[in-house]
Protein backbone atom coordinates (compact mmCIF):
# COMPACT_ATOMS: atom_id res chain seq x y z
CA UNK A 1 0.00 0.00 0.00
CA UNK A 2 1.40 3.81 -0.76
CA UNK A 3 1.18 6.24 1.83
CA UNK A 4 -1.26 8.42 -0.59
CA UNK A 5 -3.47 5.37 -0.65
CA UNK A 6 -3.23 4.50 3.20
CA UNK A 7 -3.30 8.27 3.69
CA UNK A 8 -6.78 8.24 1.95
CA UNK A 9 -8.01 5.08 4.25
CA UNK A 10 -7.27 6.50 7.52
CA UNK A 11 -6.81 10.22 6.95
CA UNK A 12 -10.09 11.03 8.89
CA UNK A 13 -9.44 8.84 12.02
CA UNK A 14 -8.31 10.52 15.30
CA UNK A 15 -6.02 7.62 16.11
CA UNK A 16 -5.05 4.48 14.10
CA UNK A 17 -5.31 0.98 15.51
CA UNK A 18 -3.45 -1.16 13.37
CA UNK A 19 -5.37 -4.28 14.76
CA UNK A 20 -8.73 -3.30 13.44
CA UNK A 21 -6.62 -1.48 9.97
CA UNK A 22 -5.49 -5.12 9.15
CA UNK A 23 -8.82 -6.80 9.28
CA UNK A 24 -9.93 -4.83 6.30
CA UNK A 25 -7.39 -5.53 4.03
CA UNK A 26 -6.15 -7.91 1.83
CA UNK A 27 -2.72 -8.38 2.71
CA UNK A 28 -2.24 -7.07 6.35
CA UNK A 29 1.86 -7.96 6.74
CA UNK A 30 2.29 -6.18 4.13
CA UNK A 31 0.83 -2.82 5.78
CA UNK A 32 2.90 -3.55 9.02
CA UNK A 33 5.92 -3.05 7.00
CA UNK A 34 4.97 -0.13 5.39
CA UNK A 35 3.60 0.99 9.00
CA UNK A 36 7.18 0.96 10.55
CA UNK A 37 9.26 2.81 8.00
CA UNK A 38 6.09 5.35 7.92
CA UNK A 39 7.03 5.42 11.81
CA UNK A 40 10.98 5.87 11.06
CA UNK A 41 10.68 8.84 8.67
CA UNK A 42 8.18 10.48 11.15
CA UNK A 43 5.01 10.59 8.86
CA UNK A 44 3.04 7.82 11.65
CA UNK A 45 3.61 8.55 15.19
CA UNK A 46 3.54 5.32 17.55
CA UNK A 47 1.84 6.24 20.86
CA UNK A 48 1.50 2.20 22.05
CA UNK A 49 2.07 -1.17 20.30
CA UNK A 50 -0.66 -1.03 17.37
CA UNK A 51 -1.34 2.60 18.01
CA UNK A 52 -0.98 5.59 15.71
CA UNK A 53 -0.87 9.04 14.83
CA UNK A 54 -0.26 10.53 11.77
CA UNK A 55 2.16 12.96 12.07
CA UNK A 56 1.71 16.50 12.18
CA UNK A 57 1.72 17.54 8.83
CA UNK A 58 -0.99 14.81 7.56
CA UNK A 59 -3.02 15.09 10.39
CA UNK A 60 -6.55 15.75 9.66
CA UNK A 61 -8.22 15.55 12.82
CA UNK A 62 -6.94 17.58 15.76
CA UNK A 63 -5.53 15.85 18.80
CA UNK A 64 -7.79 15.52 21.49
CA UNK A 65 -5.51 13.56 24.32
CA UNK A 66 -8.45 13.00 26.49
CA UNK A 67 -9.48 10.33 23.87
CA UNK A 68 -6.53 9.31 23.26
CA UNK A 69 -6.01 8.44 26.53
CA UNK A 70 -9.54 5.74 26.28
CA UNK A 71 -8.07 4.27 23.72
CA UNK A 72 -4.59 3.86 25.08
CA UNK A 73 -5.91 1.17 27.92
CA UNK A 74 -9.69 0.29 28.17
CA UNK A 75 -11.77 0.59 30.10
CA UNK A 76 -10.78 3.89 32.13
CA UNK A 77 -11.60 7.12 32.80
CA UNK A 78 -9.90 10.39 33.38
CA UNK A 79 -9.33 10.75 36.71
CA UNK A 80 -7.67 12.65 40.11
CA UNK A 81 -5.39 15.98 39.21
CA UNK A 82 -6.37 16.11 35.45
CA UNK A 83 -9.90 15.76 35.88
CA UNK A 84 -9.81 18.45 38.87
CA UNK A 85 -8.17 20.84 36.36
CA UNK A 86 -10.71 19.68 33.40
CA UNK A 87 -13.48 20.91 35.68
CA UNK A 88 -11.79 23.75 36.65
CA UNK A 89 -11.57 22.89 40.31
CA UNK A 90 -7.98 23.80 40.54
CA UNK A 91 -5.96 26.65 38.61
CA UNK A 92 -2.83 24.88 38.13
CA UNK A 93 -2.64 22.88 34.55
CA UNK A 94 -1.59 18.92 34.76
CA UNK A 95 0.98 17.47 32.36
CA UNK A 96 0.07 14.32 33.06
CA UNK A 97 -3.05 12.72 31.89
CA UNK A 98 -4.18 10.22 34.96
CA UNK A 99 -6.92 7.74 34.01
CA UNK A 100 -8.37 4.95 36.33
CA UNK A 101 -8.59 1.93 35.19
CA UNK A 102 -9.61 -1.90 36.78
CA UNK A 103 -6.77 -3.57 34.08
CA UNK A 104 -2.53 -3.17 35.14
CA UNK A 105 -0.98 0.30 35.96
CA UNK A 106 0.68 1.93 33.34
CA UNK A 107 2.32 4.81 31.76
CA UNK A 108 2.97 5.85 28.47
CA UNK A 109 5.14 8.61 27.83
CA UNK A 110 4.58 9.86 24.09
CA UNK A 111 5.04 12.63 21.71
CA UNK A 112 1.64 13.81 22.47
CA UNK A 113 1.52 13.67 26.44
CA UNK A 114 2.10 11.57 29.21
CA UNK A 115 -0.31 8.73 30.37
CA UNK A 116 -0.77 7.41 33.64
CA UNK A 117 -3.03 4.68 34.49
CA UNK A 118 -3.65 3.80 38.43
CA UNK A 119 -5.37 0.60 39.27
CA UNK A 120 -9.09 0.47 40.84
CA UNK A 121 -10.98 -2.75 41.68
CA UNK A 122 -14.43 -3.13 40.00
CA UNK A 123 -16.78 -2.10 42.34
CA UNK A 124 -15.24 1.49 42.39
CA UNK A 125 -14.77 1.73 38.72
CA UNK A 126 -17.81 4.26 38.81
CA UNK A 127 -18.93 8.45 38.92
CA UNK A 128 -17.52 8.98 35.37
CA UNK A 129 -19.20 11.02 32.67
CA UNK A 130 -19.16 10.91 28.56
CA UNK A 131 -18.01 13.76 27.29
CA UNK A 132 -17.69 14.27 22.60
CA UNK A 133 -15.42 16.68 21.14
CA UNK A 134 -14.82 16.31 17.38
CA UNK A 135 -16.97 13.43 17.68
CA UNK A 136 -14.02 11.78 19.85
CA UNK A 137 -15.79 10.40 22.98
CA UNK A 138 -13.55 10.40 26.24
CA UNK A 139 -14.69 9.53 30.11
CA UNK A 140 -14.03 11.88 33.00
CA UNK A 141 -14.46 11.32 36.30
CA UNK A 142 -17.47 13.93 38.06
CA UNK A 143 -15.80 16.54 40.26
CA UNK A 144 -16.69 14.40 43.41
CA UNK A 145 -15.43 11.30 42.29
CA UNK A 146 -11.98 13.13 41.31
CA UNK A 147 -11.32 14.24 44.26
CA UNK A 148 -12.45 10.96 46.28
CA UNK A 149 -10.09 9.11 43.66
CA UNK A 150 -7.66 11.41 44.49
CA UNK A 151 -7.80 10.89 48.37
CA UNK A 152 -8.02 7.03 48.04
CA UNK A 153 -5.45 6.61 45.40
CA UNK A 154 -2.74 8.63 46.77
CA UNK A 155 -3.38 7.49 50.44
CA UNK A 156 -3.42 11.23 51.19
CA UNK A 157 -4.51 12.39 55.04
CA UNK A 158 -7.28 15.10 54.24
CA UNK A 159 -6.72 18.26 56.43
CA UNK A 160 -7.56 22.02 55.57
CA UNK A 161 -4.11 22.29 55.25
CA UNK A 162 -3.83 19.67 52.54
CA UNK A 163 -7.07 21.25 51.02
CA UNK A 164 -5.61 24.97 50.82
CA UNK A 165 -2.13 23.84 49.07
CA UNK A 166 -4.38 21.93 46.45
CA UNK A 167 -5.69 25.41 45.85
CA UNK A 168 -9.33 24.14 45.04
CA UNK A 169 -11.24 26.45 43.55
CA UNK A 170 -14.90 26.95 42.09
CA UNK A 171 -16.05 24.76 44.57
CA UNK A 172 -19.92 25.29 43.48
CA UNK A 173 -19.55 22.74 41.46
CA UNK A 174 -19.57 20.18 43.72
CA UNK A 175 -22.02 18.21 44.50
CA UNK A 176 -22.11 17.59 48.56
CA UNK A 177 -24.77 14.84 48.77
CA UNK A 178 -23.58 13.53 45.34
CA UNK A 179 -19.87 13.05 47.62
CA UNK A 180 -20.60 11.47 51.01
CA UNK A 181 -23.13 9.04 48.09
CA UNK A 182 -19.73 8.21 46.43
CA UNK A 183 -17.53 8.09 50.00
CA UNK A 184 -19.78 6.00 51.30
CA UNK A 185 -19.65 3.43 48.29
CA UNK A 186 -15.69 3.38 48.65
CA UNK A 187 -16.53 1.52 52.35
CA UNK A 188 -13.40 2.70 53.69
CA UNK A 189 -13.97 4.83 56.96
CA UNK A 190 -10.87 7.48 55.74
CA UNK A 191 -12.70 8.14 52.94
CA UNK A 192 -15.39 9.24 54.61
CA UNK A 193 -13.78 11.21 56.69
CA UNK A 194 -11.96 12.64 54.19
CA UNK A 195 -15.37 13.65 52.88
CA UNK A 196 -16.52 15.46 56.18
CA UNK A 197 -13.47 17.24 56.02
CA UNK A 198 -14.17 18.44 52.37
CA UNK A 199 -17.40 19.45 53.13
CA UNK A 200 -16.33 21.59 55.80
CA UNK A 201 -14.23 23.19 54.03
CA UNK A 202 -16.52 24.02 51.36
CA UNK A 203 -19.06 25.47 53.52
CA UNK A 204 -16.85 27.64 54.62
CA UNK A 205 -15.69 28.76 51.79
CA UNK A 206 -19.37 29.28 50.84
CA UNK A 207 -19.94 31.79 54.13
CA UNK A 208 -17.32 33.28 53.15
CA UNK A 209 -18.39 33.91 49.40
CA UNK A 210 -21.46 35.39 51.17
CA UNK A 211 -20.06 37.92 53.25
CA UNK A 212 -17.88 39.52 50.41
Amino acid sequence: MKWEEFIKYVGNLPVIDTAILAAGLKNPASVKVQISRWQKSGKLIQIKRGIYLLGEAYRKVATYQLYIASVLKKPSYISLEKALEYHNLIPEGVSVYTSVTTKRPTRFTTKVGIFDYRHVKASLFWGYESVNVNRQTAFIASPEKALLDLIYLNGTKISSAYLNELRLQNLQKINLSKLFKYAKKFKKPGVMDAAKIINKHIKSYRNEEKTL
